[in-house]
């Protein structure tokens, strides 16, 4: 979900990262269940009657809805759209689709924010190899986040694995930093030199998303004004976890462990 961010950075406290955790949990369940739910021959506004029905369950206010006047809860993004796709009763996901959900939620004041891609059916060999590819670059990214280290540490494990394995990373949308906010300082591109940008310190809270394309990293945004696709028609995959730093390393927050 795209926002500007504010020009401060905020460590977060113990406590407020417990805080972003419980928020995080609840982005996890809802997202579990809405990818579980995804198969051919639904309407895109399904997943978003069980998202928003989720949330109301689990207590939690979904983020994106109204935010800078999107209209849904979850973002639905199908085959070349990369992120902010828009649900509606009127799409209709197919067998052999590459489907990204991206969900974000406020609770007790904190937000948490994250995204998956599911393939729908059987699917491709090499939409499926995008997915992968998209996914283990998160968990680089996760784990490049270390106490004294720099951003660009982050930002450089997710372009030096996708590029590696011949995908490209988009550079018109980054991560963020996030909290009592959705979006906060710093920005997260997906690319960048290792040992470059900010000193990493405990208390960083990011929500770290590569956004991968099969083919050029060029993006545009469609006339609705969200949704964002690639500008050569390739696949898109998008994976999502908002991670707190602390003195023993990075924290998945946006985790269900029961």
């Amino acid at each position: 979900m795209r926002g500007a961010a504010a020009a401060a950075i905020e460590l977060k406290s113990r406590s407020e990262i417990e805080a972003i955790r419980r928020s995080g949990r609840a982005v996890a369940r809802v997202l579990a269940k809405v990818s579980k739910a995804v198969r051919p021959g639904m309407k895109t506004w399904e997943l978003e009657t069980l998202a928003r029905e989720e949330s109301s369950r689990l207590g939690v206010k979904p983020a994106f809805l109204g935010y800078l006047g999107y209209s849904a809860a979850l973002c639905v993004s199908i085959n070349q759209e990369v992120v902010h796709g828009i649900p509606s009763p009127r799409r209709v996901v197919k067998e052999g689709d590459v489907v990204s959900l991206d969900y974000g939620c406020v609770l007790e004041g904190f937000f948490a924010d994250a995204a998956v891609t599911v393939g729908v059916g059987r699917i491709g060999a090499e939409a499926q190899r995008l997915i992968d590819v998209t996914r283990v670059s998160l968990e680089k990214a996760v784990a490049a986040m270390k106490a004294d280290g720099r951003l660009g540490d982050v930002s450089s494990a997710v372009q030096r694995y996708v590029e590696g394995n011949g995908f490209s990373v988009v550079r018109d949308f980054s991560g963020h930093g996030i909290g009592r906010a959705l979006h906060e300082s710093p920005s997260v591109p997906n690319f960048g030199g290792a040992g470059t940008g900010m000193r990493l310190q405990p208390g960083l809270v990011l929500a770290i998303e590569p956004m991968v394309t099969a083919g050029s990293e060029k993006t545009e945004v469609l006339a609705d004004g969200w949704t964002a696709v690639t500008k050569d028609g390739s696949l898109a995959a998008h994976f999502e976890h908002t991670v707190a730093l602390s003195e023993r390393g990075p924290e998945v927050l946006t985790e269900d462990h029961g």
